[in-house]
């Protein structure tokens, strides 16, 4: 498998911008009211990342089944009118188009949404029918990370320390009991990785080899990212080779004033770090399609695998484990949090 290159900031694309903008906020495309893809070049490549292969039959015959089942929808309830020469496109071809400008650039934009929601939907009812446990499933994506960043690392990229691995029970059990609002359908980190660079100007090219590789943009989950790292507003401006991308940027760089307040209560103020969860698409092995029932036959061969990412640099890391923000520290204000509530029955006043 060919390694994507890594890209520096004055080799950024605004869709490269636009992608990591969505991914620090936590952002859904479902917003978007365009792409940015300046080649079908860069469109081909974000379509391989999801586990689509533009050269194979079978995974064209899928795409143009969800594009047709999103444009009978758009008709259906809608009335949505689709031009002939938009309905014949691609999915790259869709892509480019929701590229460009004018009134089939938004009809574009709109199959490719529905597209996103279906294909998404059915690729969960397919994970649903599979002979497979969740063992097996983890091992996938765990396999699929571990090869990319492999990859990575053999070619010195600016990663210094990779670590990947299970949420063990005992911390689910912790967490549980810790949240009186989690449910274990809402536990997301059940497989993380974690990337530390080697400075704080490296996040932003290792975050955008992350997307081009592992989780294209459409695949962060809404909600769900935490940014204490870095402003986006601010460090755009400060760098010259993304400042002239702002100008181009679909939504105002305000929204991203101020850090993102991390959602937990047992994390230090002092804490900081990119963090995200995403659905992380992976290729059904065959063997086990095979033994799938009849009724997956048309919900193609992808998955996803909810799995969290942080990624830090090494000078932020030090310093978050040098008093208060340590994860030792952190885990024993939710234990004496846990504690307390088995005991009493509700927490401790923060």
């Amino acid at each position: 498998m060919s390694v994507p290159e890594l890209r520096t900031l004055p080799d950024f694309t605004l869709a490269d911008l636009e992608g990591i903008r969505v991914l620090l906020r936590g952002g859904s495309v479902v917003d978007w009211h365009r792409l940015n893809f300046a080649d079908e070049t860069e469109a081909e490549a974000f379509v391989r990342a999801q586990e689509i292969d533009p050269d194979e039959p079978g995974d064209l015959a899928r795409a143009n089944h969800v594009k047709e089942a999103a444009i009978d929808y758009l008709r259906r309830h809608f009335d949505f009118p689709v031009p002939k020469p938009v309905a014949k496109k691609d999915l790259v071809g869709l892509l480019m188009l929701a590229s460009s400008k004018g009134h089939r650039q938004i009809c574009a934009c709109a199959i490719l949404k529905v597209m996103h929601i279906i294909h998404h939907l059915e690729a969960r009812e397919l994970l649903f029918l599979l002979p497979t446990a969740d063992e097996e499933v983890f091992q996938w994506v765990e396999q699929k990370v571990y090869r990319v960043m492999a990859g990575a690392l053999a070619n010195d990229f600016p990663i210094l320390e990779f670590i990947g691995g299970r949420k063990k029970k005992d911390s689910l059990y912790t967490k549980l009991l810790s949240k009186p609002d989690v449910s274990a359908s809402q536990i997301y980190d059940k497989v993380r990785f974690r990337i530390v660079t080697r400075s704080s100007a490296d996040i932003f090219p290792v975050l955008n080899y992350v997307q081009r590789s592992l989780v294209p943009f459409n695949f962060v989950i809404p909600g769900q990212s935490t940014n204490t790292l870095l402003r986006f507003h601010d460090y755009c401006q400060s760098e010259p080779e993304l400042a002239r991308l702002v100008p181009d940027l679909q939504l105002p760089l305000d929204i991203e004033d101020g850090l993102s307040a991390i959602d937990n209560r047992f994390t230090a103020p002092s804490y900081r770090v990119v963090h995200f969860i995403a659905d992380v698409p992976v290729r059904v092995p065959d063997n086990v399609l095979a033994q799938a029932p009849e009724a997956t036959a048309d919900l193609g061969h992808t998955i996803f695998v909810q799995t969290e990412f942080q990624v830090i640099d090494r000078e932020t890391d030090e310093s978050n484990e040098a008093g208060d923000a340590s994860h030792r520290a952190y885990k024993a204000r939710q234990k004496l949090a846990v504690m307390h509530r088995l005991k009493v029955g509700r927490y401790i006043k923060s």
